[in-house]
């Protein structure tokens, strides 16, 4: 199973997620456990909708600093903004 870098980043109102290796997968929420279920469900309809056209799936890439882990298979990580 491959396991891909998530970023989370929260906005004044709501949560973003997004995926480093899969350019336009991305999702929000209202709350950071939304966002993670949202996050998931991105990613493997992100990763079916590449099946479907043979788009070959990414080896992820993304280096992981984070302290979390979902059980998905995807590595998360918070990203504070600066």
């Amino acid at each position: 199973m491959r396991r891909f870098a998530v970023v989370f980043e929260k906005a004044e109102s709501n949560w973003a997620a997004y995926v480093p290796d899969l350019p336009g997968c991305i999702t929000t929420g209202s709350t950071l456990k939304e966002t993670k279920h949202n996050i998931r469900e991105a990613i493997e309809l992100h990763l079916e909708a590449m099946r479907e056209v043979e788009e070959p799936i990414p080896v992820p890439t993304a280096s992981i600093h984070g302290r979390d882990s979902i059980s998905s298979g995807t590595v998360v990580r918070n990203q504070p903004k600066c």
